[in-house]
């Protein structure tokens, strides 16, 4: 039976996960560990081969757009990741203690670094030619799954044994979503089903409670989740689902992009640097007014292909700073991540509905009590240190997020600029 690194204790079984697509993941020991990185691996290759059939090319060509990595480059950078941390990482067995540069050993493909470590390979040279193609790139991906599953087999199976192959799992999940966002930026038809739209439901009131924020010290948990700390939290009404386009309309047809003192001066900023005229989040062609309780009517590119959203789907692909506008024109707030969290956990028999879209909350990402910064998110865009006390954080899950990353305790966090993922938001009484 596994033991806990920190007592030796055993585990228990209570809240180890029984799928590969559960939450509790985090928690998983080797065998569910190897059938899902398998899983995630097979995911990756699928979204590669569908990108390959829209192009009609093996070189995956795609415009060069400001913000994204090209899928071909994310391709190899997927398996290199995991070489890196674990078959090339001497020191992998002391988990999230671990030094940031610890001795490794030669990888796999002797070019490795040069293709695919973003410290070594500028952003704007990762569209160059000249790197592998497809074909290698599937093939690192089969060598390196190999080698992990292959030293996963004799890993301790303790939380810092096991550290870096739950990370390798979850980095490649995230890395699955981003490959879904580009599709999205790029107007590539993946196929994806968006989810159903939701049935409304009035706000919900929870009562006053204290709450502890953070996650327990055993299983795998982000750089920004470590730490952990009690709040007190007063009654707050919350809406039971985001907010969807019928509402969102109401707001641009009543000026809400025109009307200054509902934005905040850097949101205004932002605002007037964007395309001009814009009145809408991003990927809508053309938002009407809202007449008559139509809750008026909303074109949006989805996957390539103009759409007409549905009233009480929610709205997605939002700024933090068009949330926050929003909220301050209907007379509300962002929710706080404290209380999203809470409803998440307490509401949901309530009608509280999410994982549609990953959420905007309220504030600042700051570090928790605790915290302490892990050795792989640094120099990452994963990294939340260079991100504390400007990104919002996001809660929830999107319908392009894994399952087994669908957790109400997850803590994102974007640039309150960023619109191109499946961003929305929800709000709560003042």
């Amino acid at each position: 039976m596994p033991s806990n690194p920190s007592s030796g204790a055993p585990f228990t079984m209570a809240g180890l996960p029984h799928s590969i697509d559960s939450p509790d993941m985090r928690r998983a020991g080797r065998e569910l560990l190897s059938l899902a990185l398998i899983d995630a691996r097979n995911h990756t290759l699928h979204l590669l081969s569908l990108y390959e059939q829209l192009l009609g090319s093996p070189a995956l060509p795609v415009p060069r757009v400001e913000g994204i990595d090209p899928p071909l480059w994310l391709a190899g950078h997927i398996g290199w990741f995991a070489e890196w941390w674990i078959a090339r990482n001497t020191q992998r067995a002391f988990g999230a203690a671990c030094p940031v540069r610890p001795t490794r050993l030669a990888a796999i493909e002797p070019q490795a670094d040069l293709w695919w470590n973003p410290a070594q390979l500028a952003a704007q040279d990762r569209w160059s030619p000249e790197l592998p193609d497809l074909q290698q790139a599937r093939a690192y991906l089969l060598d390196t799954l190999e080698s992990t599953l292959e030293l996963l087999e004799h890993a301790v199976e303790t939380d810092a044994g096991l550290y870096f192959y739950r990370l390798a799992l979850f980095h490649e999940d995230l890395r699955g979503e981003q490959l879904v966002v580009m599709a999205q930026t790029l107007g590539i038809s993946l196929g994806v089903e968006l989810p159903p739209a939701a049935v409304s439901h009035e706000p919900v009131l929870v009562p006053s409670i204290s709450w502890e924020l953070g996650l327990p010290d055993e299983g795998f948990t982000f750089a920004q989740e470590r730490g952990a700390y009690t709040v007190e939290v007063p009654e707050f009404e919350i809406d039971a689902q985001p907010v969807t386009w019928s509402q969102y309309v109401e707001f641009v047809d009543d000026g809400g992009y025109d009307r200054p003192e509902l934005w905040h001066p850097e949101g205004r900023a932002w605002l007037e640097c964007q395309a001009e005229g814009r009145r809408g989040p991003r990927h809508v062609e053309q938002i009407g007014a809202a007449r008559h309780g139509t809750g008026g009517s909303v074109l949006q590119r989805q996957f390539g292909k103009t759409v007409r959203a549905a009233g009480n789907r929610s709205a997605v692909h939002v700024s933090w700073w068009e949330s926050d506008a929003w909220a301050r024109w209907a007379g509300r707030r962002l929710a706080t991540e404290v209380e999203w969290e809470i409803a998440a956990h307490t509401a949901a028999r309530r009608g509280f509905r999410w994982a549609d879209v990953h959420e905007w909350t309220a504030g600042t990402l700051k570090p928790w009590p605790g915290h302490v910064a892990d050795p792989w998110s640094v120099d990452t865009e994963f990294d939340p240190q260079p991100a504390f006390g400007r990104a919002r954080v996001l809660r929830g899950a999107s319908f392009a997020t894994r399952a087994r990353l669908r957790s109400p305790k997850r803590r994102g966090f974007a640039a309150p600029e960023r619109d191109d993922g499946f961003f929305g938001f929800r709000t709560c009484a003042l």
